[in-house]
């Protein structure tokens, strides 16, 4: 038996109460309640665990525990209840076709909006958790200094965003909540320049880096994928920016414009505006 599990114990199934209650936090209400959510998986699981105090309970299966046993043991020492878990029972906890094995119970991360931040990505609208975790996981290799997610978009504990963020969720602070306009006024009074991601803006972003005029301060703005952002939330920007094409594509998606946008403000905020 992997260490962790108690001695005598049956693997939970998911007829389980413990496995019924935990799959519920699949919904959203319910994790606002408990202000718990669901990461799987190997890779989402090891990083919960690096932050000390985030995860709750952790589900495996036999298997995994033994392929795992690092992360067990991990789990352990910072007095995580860990149960086994059968097939049926981790098909039960988890959302993809194959599970990996893992899935812990974690702790709600979200913040406020940090003091003084130099790179910050302000997810408005959007609604795909695909394209929602993987601007998180850019703005996370980007070094941004926080994401946030307003009242009118995707959660960032829904389970696919989770996923999506590949384990980026739990390095950079997460803001939950509240008003856009709200937020960029917040950003503004701390210094930052506000600047929309607009497949159809006037400013073309190569000019942008070309006057070394991302070298301050930087929040961006990025809208839903088939709409954009809305007029209403553009027009707070100082300017609406697009990704030049080059070539013959019609366009960029959310995220990859995104993480172009993000790169090239940390490029100039590490190397300092052209002599």
């Amino acid at each position: 038996m992997p260490q962790g599990f108690r001695p005598g114990a049956d693997p939970l199934t998911k007829r389980s109460s413990r496995v019924v209650a935990v799959r519920k936090l699949a919904r959203r209400k319910v994790r606002d309640e408990r202000r718990q959510f669901l990461a799987e998986g190997p890779q989402a699981v090891a990083e919960a665990l690096r932050r000390s105090g985030t995860v709750v309970e952790l589900f495996a299966s036999a298997p995994a525990a033994e392929r795992y046993d690092e992360l067990i043991d991990l789990a352990v020492a910072d007095g995580v209840s860990v149960h086994e878990v059968t097939d049926d029972g981790l098909a039960a906890l988890t959302e993809t076709v194959t599970p990996q094995g893992l899935v812990a119970v974690c702790r709600y991360l979200d913040v406020d909006v940090p003091s003084s931040p130099r790179l910050v990505a302000v997810l408005d609208g959007i609604s795909d958790p695909g394209n929602a975790g993987t601007i998180l996981r850019a703005a996370d290799a980007t070094g941004a200094d926080a994401t946030v997610f307003p009242d009118a978009t995707v959660d960032p504990y829904n389970g696919k965003c989770v996923r999506s963020s590949v384990g980026s969720l739990f390095h950079l602070p997460v803001v939950r909540g509240g008003d856009t306009a709200t937020i960029v006024e917040r950003l503004r009074a701390d210094g930052l320049r506000v600047l929309a991601a607009d497949a159809h803006g006037d400013t073309d972003l190569d000019d942008l880096i070309d006057a070394g005029s991302l070298v301050s301060p930087t929040a961006w703005l990025f809208g839903s994928e088939a709409h954009g952002l809305p007029e209403h939330v553009a027009a707070l920007a100082d300017a609406r920016v697009k990704v030049p094409i080059y070539g013959h594509a019609e366009s960029l998606n959310l995220a990859t414009a995104a993480t172009v946008c993000l790169y090239a403000s940390a490029r100039q905020h590490r190397r300092g505006a052209p002599q």
